[in-house]
């Protein structure tokens, strides 16, 4: 019996959500007075997204004092699992996503951490899992004394996003 036709079409960021068996948590509340997201012409700015579970955190301390690596990528990956909370909220689907533009990693350490990518790699490595590798970010990383609510890490995430048509008009 002949195999069933590949598609080659690439799965879509909600599609890939499924396979992996991830569902996104509710969007985390500001804690403070900004926005959370902020969209302007094709792009979407994501403000600092923190490793957050029902507004409080669930990861707190240094990485290298408190925590281990592991634990700040654990830290990490659930931010970004917020920030595509946030993203998906404010655009009504991540398949609106055509791009992940830039990733920014602040990662609060005990100052002799010299492994923050393989923290990053946290939020990095959930975000090309649904996007694909081909929409990989730039990215940039930070060791920080102290960040928001002794949070580990903060992540700021920029999309590329669908522009939408507005429909033909007779004038």
């Amino acid at each position: 019996m002949p195999a069933a036709p590949q598609s080659s079409q690439p799965a879509s960021a909600e599609q890939r959500l499924k396979e992996l068996g991830l569902q996104l948590p509710a969007p985390p509340q500001p804690f403070g007075t900004y926005a959370e997201a902020v969209r302007t012409g094709n792009l979407l700015f994501l403000s600092g997204m923190l490793p957050t579970e029902n507004h409080s955190l669930k990861f707190t301390g240094c990485v290298g004092a408190e925590l281990d690596l592991n634990t700040g990528r654990q830290a990490a990956r659930l931010a970004a699992l917020n920030g595509l909370a946030v993203a998906r909220e404010s655009l009504g689907s991540l398949d609106k996503i055509t791009r992940v533009v830039r990733i920014g990693v602040s990662i609060a350490t005990s100052g002799d951490v010299r492994d923050h990518p393989k923290v990053a790699d946290g939020a990095s490595e959930l975000l090309q899992d649904i996007f694909g590798k081909d929409k990989n970010p730039s990215r940039l990383i930070f060791g920080v004394a102290s960040l928001p609510l002794g949070a580990p890490v903060e992540l700021e995430l920029i999309f590329e996003v669908a522009v939408e048509r507005e429909g033909n008009r007779c004038a």
